[in-house]
């Protein structure tokens, strides 16, 4: 009975609630949790984190916070208003996980065009 509940769960691009997380699979491309939509890239950290700061600068944000460490970092900026958090972790040598959080409860459909433009930085780079 799980495994078929789990099958839907990933077939139908639902979310699930349990307590106070949220969970869902869009696309199969993007997971979203707690407010934030996180994808891994078939890419280099460092390949990854150029990316992310480009988004950031095609974007025209403002107030860019930058935070880097050896195999994660985060960069945070302004966009009309609304703060956008972008996490990357390091996972293996050519697999990085992204994370992005617009607002304080997590816009997934503003989440989701950065995500698509991190992309689309990644296969032009």
């Amino acid at each position: 009975m799980l495994v078929v509940l789990a099958g839907i769960f990933f077939v139908s691009s639902c979310s699930l609630q349990v307590g106070d997380r949220v969970a869902g699979i869009h696309s199969g491309k993007f997971f979203y949790t707690e407010g934030n939509l996180v994808t891994n890239y078939d890419v280099s950290f460092e390949r990854a984190w150029k990316a992310c700061e480009k988004t950031l600068a095609d974007m025209k944000t403002s107030a860019i916070e930058i935070e880097k460490k050896i195999s994660e970092g985060t960069l945070k900026a302004v966009l009309e208003g609304e703060n956008i958090r972008i996490f990357v972790e390091y996972l293996e040598k050519n697999l990085t996980k992204v994370s992005v959080r617009v607002g304080l409860a997590g816009n997934n459909i503003a989440a989701e065009m950065i995500q698509k433009k991190i992309r689309e930085n990644l296969i032009n780079m």
